[in-house]
């Protein structure tokens, strides 16, 4: 599969924008909960571009193989703690937006577990990673193959 295009060089300053929020998320939600959040969004949304660099990023940065894997699966696996568990069905319910939003016992487990500013930030983080799947789905972004 090729891909379409590189919104960065066809749109670098809609490109930087995204690119500010990701920065912002970046230094404003806990790294290992972002990193879960970034692979789990974009197994959903089917982004081949982003479960790769994310997984890897999250390899180099300590993560276990064994945790990565079991994001898909996160319901089931006992490897999560309830900050984890709490923001990754946050990120399955804003990822997979229904026409009833986000369930209140999702948003309420959330708003249990993480302060107001770490539940606006996490929110924050979800729409952006979502922001990039859509980039790299609908261009057809691709891994590198190294």
């Amino acid at each position: 599969m090729q891909a379409r295009m590189n919104v960065a060089q066809v749109a670098p300053e809609a490109y930087r924008a995204v690119l500010g929020l990701e920065k912002y998320v970046r230094a404003n939600v806990e790294h290992r909960v972002l990193e879960l959040v970034k692979l789990r969004a974009s197994m959903v949304n089917g982004c081949a571009f982003c479960v790769d660099m994310h997984s890897r990023e999250a390899l180099d940065a300590g993560e276990s193989s064994r945790r990565l894997f079991a994001v898909a699966a996160w319901h089931d696996a006992p490897f999560f703690d309830e900050r984890e568990r709490a923001a990754l069905a946050l990120t399955d319910a804003v990822t997979r937006l229904g026409e009833h939003g986000v369930p209140d016992e999702v948003w309420d487990e959330a708003t249990r577990v993480f302060a107001a500013k770490e539940v606006a930030d996490l929110v924050l983080a979800i729409a952006t990673i979502n922001v990039w799947n859509r980039i790299s789905v609908t261009t057809r972004t691709q891994p590198p193959t190294d």
